[in-house]
């Protein structure tokens, strides 16, 4: 590719590069593992990277799991990573309604349980979790009963999203002081053998064309999730890696946040992907351009082990 963005990162650049890093952001599925199986190599290079002083975090859209659902997960992978290391859009919808917005009631809840403990963890109480199915007429429909203690409706993804739960969140979201949270806009979810499942995303463009309404997302590529973990732990941007498999996701991120940003081809974009975002001339699409590019993140491993 020409000019210095999306080189391939092999050889002597690696050393630099991580040298030049005091922290580094991991996407995880597609990233460090592909469904329940660790990508070869993925657990040595974050056990390494720790060894070595780097600070490690996990950033994922996925709002199905709580953290320590994430750190368990990972300890049965073989990696060396705490509950306090992850930070998925489950949490981070907690903590934007908790620090940003002040929120002051209940939440209506699009997602799934791991959301609700979250959610109960910062003091929030939610309603919505489960099957609402639906019954009545129209007029039944537009006169159901609401929470009067409801000051937020929150989506994520939700295996039970059905008509009445998009009805109940119009109904909420008409109150104008009523906030509006998503916890992504990701409109798939890839799955192995290039099978992919509809995303968060499509629940919450759902909600914001019923509600007339934009929804505030806290998930990647929004800013929100990295302020997440320098607020907290006292990132320098300057000196941070983001390491993901989307573009539109994880290098975006990076780019919106002034991070150096590394492609791993483990999972959904290519680099014919990144080269046609370069060539587009589209200020927007030149974000979702990497610094540098691997076929796996195993690939850092000879210079950690050197």
């Amino acid at each position: 590719m020409s000019g210095s963005k999306c080189t391939r990162l092999s050889g002597a650049l690696v050393k630099p590069l991580l040298d030049s890093v005091d922290c580094v952001l991991f996407d995880c599925d597609g990233v460090i593992w592909r469904g329940d199986q660790a990508i070869p190599g993925a657990p040595q290079v974050i056990n390494l990277l720790k060894e070595k002083g780097k600070k490690v975090f996990f950033v994922t859209n996925n709002s199905t799991k709580t953290r320590k659902m994430y750190a368990d997960k990972m300890s049965k992978l073989g990696f060396n990573a705490t509950e306090e290391e992850v930070f998925g859009t489950a949490y981070c919808s907690a903590a934007y309604l908790q620090t940003v917005c002040g929120l002051q009631g209940k939440v209506f809840l699009i997602g799934s349980p791991a959301m609700r403990e979250e959610l109960q963890a910062v003091g929030i109480q939610e309603t919505g979790v489960g099957p609402d199915h639906i019954s009545g007429k129209q007029t039944d429909w537009a006169n159901v009963p609401l929470d009067p203690e409801v000051k937020a409706v929150v989506v994520g993804f939700d295996e039970h999203f059905s008509y009445m739960k998009l009805n109940r969140a119009l109904q909420y979201l008409t109150q104008s002081d009523c906030l509006f949270v998503g916890t992504n806009s990701d409109t798939r979810l890839p799955l192995e053998g290039g099978k992919a499942v509809p995303g968060t995303g499509c629940l919450l463009k759902a909600v914001e064309t019923a509600a007339q309404r934009q929804a505030q997302t806290v998930g990647k590529p929004n800013h929100f999730m990295f302020d997440c973990v320098a607020s907290k732990f006292g990132v320098d941007r300057e000196r941070c890696l983001m390491v993901g498999d989307r573009l539109d996701t994880d290098i975006l991120l990076g780019s919106n946040c002034g991070l150096k940003t590394l492609l791993t081809l483990t999972g959904v974009s290519t680099v014919a992907d990144a080269e046609a975002h370069q060539k587009s001339g589209c200020a927007e699409r030149q974000g979702m351009v990497p610094d540098y590019y691997v076929e796996s993140i195993a690939d850092l491993l000879p210079a950690l082990q050197g």
